[in-house]
């Protein structure tokens, strides 16, 4: 039929033929999974070297490997890691969470530019433990950034994809170490704000923010004082909306504060009011995270928080490989569901079905 309106001969012709059309699908992709055969693999140290040499797209692509779970990519992307880890760690870590509507994205597009004018280089990262389910990301639409999205001295990455909070936390942790490497000064690690989120994104930053709404009366309601705990400062934004009663909210939580006991390390929280909106308060934001850092740099705390996390994540990624270990063991996966059911027939404890199947599974492997 198209051969009656297209002229495959005549070059003035607006449409063209392409021979791949005539042949079967199968055969076009075979031939497209070949050429991709036939591309070259990037070396290790091409990758090192792109990333030390601040190549985003070498940058991008070492990120891709530590979030994929194919076990080839993730033995290269350690090895990447590994070779990066003494150029990392000079970044400042800021952690900034708020429930949904608070205006984190504003807040980072407002605070971010004003850094990158200023020559700082800013990589934005997220925890979102909703993407386990949804398979979406709080920082997957750009737009809200649309600055800072094409600022040539940012980089915005969405939340990895993982089975796992604890598989998200882990691999953001070492993406924070190839951006370090690639230059980057500060970084900061966005959370959405609901579950264990907050405490995972804290476990990882030097400074915690939390951004809070104004809202009539009930500022203190809701709010879990596990959170309030971990802020290094509130700040109340959207503050334009109704600037006195964002006020009153601050006075709120100072006197809320003032209950709690003191931070080990010195700091005393600040709260204060921001609207990214009209740019008001942004200045203090970022003054009152290098207050905090200089003061933590100068009594040891801050390399200490340091030193406690990496300790942490020594314990971590221990109890994470051998829980792994174990449950994908031929001996463990032979058992449990017979051991599952045992338990739910009462016949056996759930204590004494698992120390029994520990046993054997440690038993096997000495035989």
């Amino acid at each position: 039929m198209y051969d009656k309106i297209i002229d495959k001969n005549n070059p003035d012709s607006a449409l063209s033929v392409q021979e791949a059309i005539g042949k079967k699908p199968s055969d076009v992709n075979t031939q497209y999974i070949a050429r991709l055969k036939k591309r070259r693999e990037i070396s290790v140290d091409e990758y090192v070297n792109g990333i030390l040499n601040s190549d985003r797209v070498m940058l991008s692509q070492a990120i891709t490997l530590v979030e994929s779970s194919l076990a080839a990519h993730q033995q290269k992307a350690q090895q990447i890691i590994e070779r990066c880890l003494p150029y990392a760690g000079k970044s400042i870590r800021v952690g900034i969470t708020g429930v949904p509507g608070v205006g984190k994205s504003t807040t980072i597009e407002a605070l971010g530019v004003k850094l990158t004018r200023s020559g700082h280089k800013l990589a934005v990262l997220a925890i979102d433990p909703t993407s386990e389910k949804t398979k979406g990301s709080i920082l997957g639409d750009k737009t809200r950034m649309e600055e800072l999205a094409t600022d040539p001295n940012a980089f915005i990455r969405p939340s990895p994809s993982a089975g796992s909070l604890g598989g998200v936390a882990r691999k953001t942790r070492e993406i924070i170490i190839l951006c370090e490497a690639a230059g980057f000064d500060t970084v900061f690690v966005e959370t959405v704000g609901v579950g264990q989120s907050e405490v995972v994104a804290h476990s990882m930053v030097d400074f915690f923010l939390l951004l809070q709404l104004a809202n009539a009366g009930d500022e203190l309601q809701g709010i879990k004082r596990g959170i309030m705990e971990m802020a290094d400062a509130i700040s109340i934004n959207k503050a334009e909306l109704d600037p006195n009663r964002a006020e009153l909210a601050a006075t709120q939580y100072r006197s809320a504060l003032s209950l709690f006991p003191q931070n080990e390390n010195g700091w005393k929280p600040v709260v204060f009011t921001s609207s990214a909106y009209t740019g008001s308060g942004i200045d203090k934001m970022w003054d009152t995270i290098m207050e905090y850092v200089a003061q933590t740099k100068a009594n040891g705390h801050f390399y200490k928080k340091r030193n406690e996390q990496n300790l942490r994540i020594l314990s971590e990624s221990i109890n994470s490989t051998l829980t792994e270990r174990f449950y994908n063991s031929e001996f463990v996966e032979s058992r449990l569901e017979k051991l599952k059911q045992e338990v739910l027939d009462d016949k056996i404890s759930a204590y004494i079905a698992a120390q029994k199947l520990i046993e054997g599974y440690f038993d096997n492997l000495t035989k």
